[in-house]
């Protein structure tokens, strides 16, 4: 019996009129975010956003006035740091994970499971005291440190679901010519690994750069990243809106590149991952 093709009337109302609701309700408020930000500040309160007259005063005034150049360096050290110490950490536990079995491997792996369960703001405390013992108050190591202990539980599961999908056969054939384990981690699992590893990196990039509980917490004077100096734009009776919505548009600009341009090896580690597990 011959398959009949939808019509294109049906396929207009089923399909592509909801993709098209899906995408102006997700890119609806970016877009308004981006208007607002390119608005004349003496016209935005009376006439609305508008694409009329666009300035990009308030992008200059951002970094001329606010500073947001210092605050975008300190989320990259802050970023670029946890990831360094996320992956350094995760690949390796990873590894010993899939690799080895030892008592108390399965209760291991729960209790990294376990530690996402619980809200941030039960671990602040104990990090500022802590924090506050050795002296890290207020630096990129402190902020950096406690990033960590929230994207490396979750990077080590993503790991060691890729990593399992590699025969243990590579490591023994690299180890019988005459490689240590860490070499044949190094030549022969981690370029196995790469889309993996691309993937666990974006999601700490993403997840440090984002962060907010704790760097208000543990930051905020010396060391204020993004997500914090763009709340010091909402003051108790003025909200600078131009001010906000530039801030937030340059803001979400680092990660949104990054991702844009690793999107298909991202992808890839995660489907693969995910699949190979």
């Amino acid at each position: 019996m011959a398959l009949h093709k939808p019509s294109t009337t049906k396929r207009i109302l089923t399909v592509d009129l909801p993709m098209l609701a899906i995408l102006v309700f997700t890119l609806g408020p970016y877009l308004w975010m981006f208007i607002t930000s390119i608005s004349d500040e003496s016209t935005l309160f009376t006439e609305g956003p508008s694409l009329l007259n666009a300035t990009i005063e308030n992008y200059t005034r951002l970094f001329r006035t606010v500073g947001f150049a210092e605050n975008l360096l300190d989320s990259f050290i802050v970023a670029g740091g946890t990831v360094i110490v996320g992956l350094s950490l995760s690949v390796t536990a990873a590894y010993s994970f899939s690799r080895f079995n030892f008592r108390g491997k399965r209760i291991l792996m729960l209790q990294f499971l376990l530690i996402n369960m619980f809200p941030l703001v039960l671990l602040i405390l104990p990090l500022f005291v802590l924090m506050r013992v050795l002296g890290l108050l207020d630096t990129h190591i402190a902020l950096i440190i406690a990033n960590s202990t929230v994207a490396i539980p979750f990077s080590i599961w993503m790991m060691v679901s890729y990593m399992n999908g590699i025969p243990r056969s590579l490591d023994e054939a690299a180890m019988t010519d005459g490689c240590t384990r860490m070499q044949a981690l190094r030549r022969v699992v981690l370029p196995l690994c790469l889309p993996g590893i691309i993937a666990t990196g974006i999601y700490i990039f993403i997840t440090s750069w984002n962060e907010y509980l704790y760097a208000l917490t543990l930051g905020g004077r010396n060391v204020r990243t993004i997500t914090v100096a763009v709340q010091t734009l909402i003051g108790e009776y003025e909200v600078q809106w131009g001010l906000l919505t530039a801030g937030g548009i340059v803001g979400a600009l680092p990660a949104t590149v990054l991702f844009l341009l690793v999107q298909k090896r991202l992808i890839s580690g995660l489907t693969q991952g995910a699949v190979k597990g």
